[in-house]
């Protein structure tokens, strides 16, 4: 049940402000239509909302019976910052977000809901960990001037997932804006799940920022972001050029133990990006070109969609074409073509739900086991 942190002072008696309002705790049942999910201990907290462990129920008789009891992740909005209005729009924002999006790096968004006026998202659970902290792992033990600090093949089978997440969203005029190592989650088995849309845009959003420091992590954002410019799905893939620069070098091209937030953000503006084969100078001279476009100021001088810019790495580093990567880009033509519903589309129909759930179990399986 929900737990209620109210105090008292110890001197009258009189009832103090709670801390935290009311908190979820171990116990709590969580009524979804469908099914009820029980939530379990505590596993993260973040600057917005406290993560559980829970397991979710479906109603015996349901559309949805038989389905057996499995763990989910509940995510509910801190209890600090339910009364906001720009915490509680950002929360809701991402329950939008992710409940038009089904593919296989993406987490899955089960329900939203809102015990005793307290937001909670009921989520896909990961088992693994985020892909920053591979990184950082890979980076303690890699010789600087050496070696890739990740190997080529390792770095392409989490990039290339990513691009296929980013091209699905991108189709559905989804931009997420803050793609880091940190918002992507490895599971056990390697298949990457890309969370946290907090402050994804929306189609119906503006497309510009609405005063104040822009939201995003300065490390990874892009020039336009930076300055609260209109954005489009390149945006997103400047950060995840980025991400396969660290993920290669260790380090992210503009970021520096030296700066801060500010300054880092200055930097992505006005610095061109670091040559990469000062960090790994037996890699082809090639990627010096393709991550001089990936990362260039202006977005029209870089690639147009994620899967252009995954073909220009995957064929600068010789890497077959695997069958996870062509099932990438036949989920973002289907999704390409759901979005054009209603109108002239030169992709097609999209495919039927049968083989939709085919393409994705299929996107699924090749990354199984293959880090």
């Amino acid at each position: 049940m929900l737990e209620d942190t109210a105090r008292f002072c110890t001197e009258c008696g009189a009832p103090q402000p709670a801390r935290e309002a009311r908190r979820f705790g171990e116990g709590t049942e969580l009524d979804l239509g469908f099914g009820r999910v029980i939530v379990g201990d505590r596993v993260g907290e973040g600057g917005m909302g406290v993560v559980h462990r829970a397991w979710l129920y479906y109603d015996p008789e349901g559309e949805q019976a038989g389905t057996p009891p499995h763990p989910v992740a509940v995510k509910v909005l801190h209890p600090l910052l339910k009364s906001r209005d720009r915490a509680r729009r950002l929360f809701l924002g991402e329950a939008a977000a992710l409940s038009r999006l089904s593919h296989p790096n993406i987490v899955h968004f089960f329900a939203m809901t809102e015990p005793a006026g307290q937001l909670a998202l009921v989520l896909e659970l990961v088992e693994g960990e985020p892909l920053s902290a591979m990184i950082e792992r890979h980076a303690r033990h890699a010789t600087p001037g050496g070696l890739p600090c990740m190997p080529f093949m390792r770095a392409w089978h989490f990039f290339s997932q990513l691009l296929g997440a980013l091209a699905a969203i991108h189709a559905l005029g989804i931009i997420h804006r803050d793609v880091k190592p940190s918002n992507m989650l490895v599971r056990v088995d390697g298949v990457m799940k890309l969370t946290d849309f907090g402050i994804a845009r929306l189609p119906a959003d503006d497309a510009r920022n609405t005063g104040g420091m822009a939201p995003g992590t300065g490390a990874y954002m892009s020039p336009e972001q930076v300055l609260g410019k209109e954005i489009d799905g390149r945006t997103d893939l400047y950060s995840a050029a980025i991400v396969l620069f660290e993920m290669l070098t260790g380090v992210t091209p503009f970021d520096a133990p030296t700066r801060n937030e500010i300054m880092v953000r200055t930097a992505q503006v006005e610095e061109p990006p670091p040559a990469f084969s000062a960090y790994v100078p037996s890699a082809p001279a090639v990627l010096d070109l393709l991550f001089a476009r990936a990362l260039a100021k202006d977005p029209m001088h870089r690639f147009g969609s994620a899967i252009e810019l995954g073909e220009a790495f995957r064929r600068a580093l010789d890497l077959p074409e695997s069958a996870g990567w062509e099932a990438q880009q036949r989920l973002a033509d289907n999704a390409r073509a759901i979005s054009q519903l209603g109108l002239p589309a030169s992709t097609g129909q999209p495919l039927a739900k049968t083989q939709a759930d085919q393409l994705r179990t299929d996107v699924m399986h090749a990354y199984e086991d293959q880090r």
